[in-house]
Order: C-alpha cells, then structure tokens, then sequence
C-alpha cells in the first residue's frame, strides 16, 4: 500500500479525500499547515506529497523548496483553477505534476499512479546489475540509476525531468511535439492551456545549460515542440 502525505488546511477535505483514497489502496496522512508538512514530508517514509498552495504557517511554495533542498520525494501541487502563474511556479521549484481545484477524483488518482510508477522505475533502475549509459557528446544518462552527468558534473533531475531529457536525447535531432513528450513524460494526454511540459523542458535546459562553445542544447519549436542539438 503506498503512503501518501496530504498537506491542505481543509480538514473537512482531507478526510473525505482520505477515505476516498483508501478505497484506491492508498494510506494517506494529512497535516494542515506548512510547516508540518515540511517536517512530515522529509521525516516520514512517504512515496508522494500532496500539496496544496495556499497554507498557514508556510505557503505551499515554501513548503516545496524545503522539501527540494533535502529530497525527491514525488510532489504533486493542487492550485487554484485559473491561477496559471501558481502552476508555474509550482513546476519551476521542483513539482512533479500539478492539477488545479477543484478537480475530479478518478483524474488525481491517475495523476497519482502516474507519478508512482515513474517513481518506481527510478527505483528499480537504481538497483538494477547491469547500467545501460546513454551518451551524446559531452551528456552521459546512466539509465540504470537515473543519473546525469554533464561534462563529468553530475546533474540533479526529478524523475520527470530525467525521462524528459531522455526522451530528447534519444531522438536527438528530431523535433518532438509537446503532445507526445507529455505522453512520455507525464503519461497523460496534453490538454490545452497546459504548461507543465514546457515548464519541465525549461528545468531541464536551466540545469544543462549551454554547450562547452556557448551555443544552446534544446532548441524550442514554437508551438510545435522541442528537439535537442547536435552539431
């Protein structure tokens, strides 16, 4: 059964999703404050953090780059509907995903099971025997411990953000339609008005950045896609 930390200051909602959850196989604990949920999310064994932007004590992007500082642990924020800038800033922190209230309960279930099972496979490549290395030029993806290296300087990516480069990496050269790195990436169907790919690619680049000579290594197709560079 997976453990999920619920940080929201609506207790009426917390329990209600609680029950709901568990009838999905998920033990949930929540906490109602920020600063809680920064304690709970870096002291329990938790494989998911469910957490919501507007808290007392410590907002929710606060609570995100304190969890950011000491651990990967999957988090998935709730935001406002609308409030795209929340989103935003929520993805360029470090959240794996994000889904705005209020929100259908079959959808954050699936967005939860998504990010679980990208989690897992960080895992179980981890403890994989055999490492399988991914190069191109001076960029080396070590696909059986989800490590990057990029002129010999290790790379710290989210889960997320490793199958992004990966996918890029792969197919270096070829454009990639944001449709089908959502579908790689977050294995949901991109929808419109939906930022969270691009905000992932952007991390990505940001954590790269430029090649040895100065020149970029993503290039951005507007409103078709991205691709990486090679020379």
């Amino acid at each position: 059964m997976s453990r999920l930390l619920l940080i929201d200051d609506d207790i009426e909602l917390c329990e209600l999703l609680s029950e709901y959850l568990a009838t999905e196989g998920f033990e949930v604990t929540a906490v109602h404050d920020g600063l809680s949920g920064v304690e709970s999310a870096l002291n329990g064994s938790y494989e998911l953090v469910l957490l919501d932007v507007t808290l007392p004590k410590l907002n929710g992007f606060d609570v995100l780059r304190e969890i950011r500082h000491q651990s990967a642990v999957p988090v998935l924020m709730l935001t406002a509907r609308g409030e795209d800038v929340d989103r935003i800033i929520g993805l360029e922190i470090g959240a794996d995903d994000y889904l705005p209230k209020p929100y259908n309960h079959r959808e954050l279930v699936a967005r939860i099971k998504a990010i679980l099972r990208r989690a897992a496979l960080r895992v179980e490549s981890s403890h994989s025997v055999t490492s399988h290395l991914l190069k191109l030029e001076d960029l080396e993806l070590n696909l059986g411990n989800h490590e990057a290296h990029c002129n010999g300087n290790p790379i710290e990516l989210t889960a997320t953000e490793f199958i992004v480069l990966k996918s890029l990496v792969e197919r270096a050269g070829e454009l990639i339609s944001r449709a089908e790195l959502t579908e790689l990436a977050l294995e949901r169907r991109l929808v419109q008005y939906d930022r969270a790919i691009d905000m992932h690619v952007s991390n990505v680049r940001r954590k790269l950045g430029n090649k040895a000579d100065g020149s970029p290594r993503l290039k951005t197709v507007r409103g078709s896609g991205y691709f990486y560079i090679v020379d």
